[in-house]
């Protein structure tokens, strides 16, 4: 993410600041996964997600390219309704499901959510590209604020939050994200989220750590964004990368790993941190998910979990909740 002198680049250059202070003065240390998408980092993520261990993004977008239909009738929405897309991206798997939704003659319009302004006017150019007739509203902004904007119209809402995005949060910040999108929504609105499930460890294992070490490369790219813009001098050769699956938890964790006793001066923080010879540093959960824990989230969060539509391999799941009432 370039960084311009201006009043929001600065507070996302201060957040940064902190929350890698926070994490490095940490008894056990952590750096927030949500950093990795500098604009590196997301060239890297493109090419993890074009490799064939990566299973994800294939299973989900089978699902979305021959289940649309079926996702579709299950909505059961008579009227003109919203497709709300909290974290849009490129929007590359949506495109099945709005091809799906403009071949049934579906009365909505698409609403792609995201922080990054850059992003949202690349998707509206390439859905203007591929669907002209497409009724879409981009949005840029905090989900929140904007599903509550979106809650406050007559016409019902398909959320969408796709991409196994759930996976990467604990379980209590899991469960507290479902239900604030919750409270923004109506009764009968719908959510439709990307779960990826329990499976052989020798499956999920290399998605997470590739022998072409693409992986590795996107988690020290992490240093190289704190080297760049706060200032710091970590030397990447000492550093190495780890990733464990735990099949009874389900939880994948990343960790970046100090191989020697060292010390890392961040200039902008005006601040060194010691290292011990084979210290972790966490750096991702990406967990895995039962159907029946599925379907106990739903109810946790006051949703019904109505459907599951599921890859061939049953692999992955896009799980659909409705926000029950009257």
């Amino acid at each position: 993410m370039a960084m311009h002198r201006n009043s929001t680049s600065e507070v996302i250059l201060n957040s940064f600041a902190e929350d890698v202070n926070d994490g490095l003065s940490s008894a056990f240390k952590n750096l927030p996964s949500k950093y990795f998408y500098d604009d590196e980092g997301s060239r890297i993520f493109q090419q993890i997600m074009a490799l064939p261990e990566y299973y994800l993004t294939n299973c989900e977008f089978e699902i979305l390219k021959n289940r649309s239909s079926d996702i579709f009738k299950a909505l059961d929405f008579k009227v003109h309704f919203n497709v709300v897309e909290l974290g849009a991206g490129d929007g590359s798997k949506t495109l099945e499901l709005l091809k799906a939704l403009e071949g049934a003659k579906a009365n909505f319009t698409y609403l792609p959510v995201d922080i990054s302004s850059e992003a949202i006017s690349i998707l509206k150019e390439k859905l203007q590209q591929e669907l002209p007739t497409i009724s879409i509203n981009p949005m840029v902004g905090d989900y929140f604020e904007i599903l509550k904007e979106i809650g406050s119209e007559q016409s019902p809402s398909l959320v969408l939050f796709l991409g196994s995005n759930i996976g990467n949060y604990p379980h209590s910040e899991a469960v507290e994200l479902l239900q604030l999108v919750q409270q923004e929504l109506k009764a009968n609105d719908k959510l439709l989220i990307g779960f990826d499930l329990k499976k052989n460890p020798a499956i999920i294992a290399p998605a997470y750590n590739d022998a072409s070490g693409i992986t590795k490369a996107f988690n020290i790219n992490l240093l190289t964004r704190i080297n760049r813009e706060l200032k710091a001098d970590f030397d990447l050769d000492k550093f190495d990368f780890y990733s464990h699956y735990n099949p009874e938890s389900g939880a994948v964790k990343s960790y970046l790993i100090s191989l020697a006793k060292q010390e890392v001066d961040i200039g902008a923080l005006n601040k060194k941190y010691q290292f011990e010879a084979n210290e972790l540093i966490y750096t991702e959960l990406s967990k895995k998910y039962s159907l029946s824990e599925i379907e106990e989230m739903a109810t946790n969060t006051g949703f019904v979990c109505s459907k599951h539509f599921l890859d061939s391999k049953n692999y992955f799941s896009d799980s659909l909740f409705c926000k029950e009432g009257k």
